[in-house]
């Protein structure tokens, strides 16, 4: 099981990303999968989660700003980011396979992660 993110970057606050995970070696459609997020200095936090229905729940740091969505046909985990801010400036990891779909679940397979800059 391998999970791959791209689309990172630097952007002024305001502006938009869209992250990109592609994922191979398993059943794809069957499991949940998220995006977390770590900034230097502070703990890992969930961003946003979506479920194999297209089921999503954020973060309230992130509500109406952020929005997860997965493509099962080619195996991809998306998550548009607009009105972007300092304070999202964090190493963003997708995240497939918990025990259930959710923020505090912990997840089995982890991509890399995509750095993601937003300055003032």
């Amino acid at each position: 099981v391998q999970l791959a993110e791209s689309g990172g970057g630097s952007v002024q606050s305001g502006g938009s990303l869209i992250l990109s995970c592609t994922a191979s070696g398993w059943m794809y459609s069957s499991n949940c999968k998220a995006w977390f997020r770590q900034a230097p200095g502070k703990e890992r936090e969930g961003v946003a989660a979506i479920d194999s229905d297209g089921s999503a729940l954020y973060a309230d740091s992130v509500k109406g700003r952020f929005t997860i969505s997965l493509d099962n046909a080619k195996k991809m985990l998306y998550l548009q980011m607009n009105s972007l801010k300092p304070e999202d400036t964090a190493m963003y990891y997708c995240a497939a396979d918990a025990l259930g779909c959710g923020l505090d679940y912990e997840y089995n397979y982890w991509g890399q992660g995509t750095q993601v800059t937003v300055s003032s």
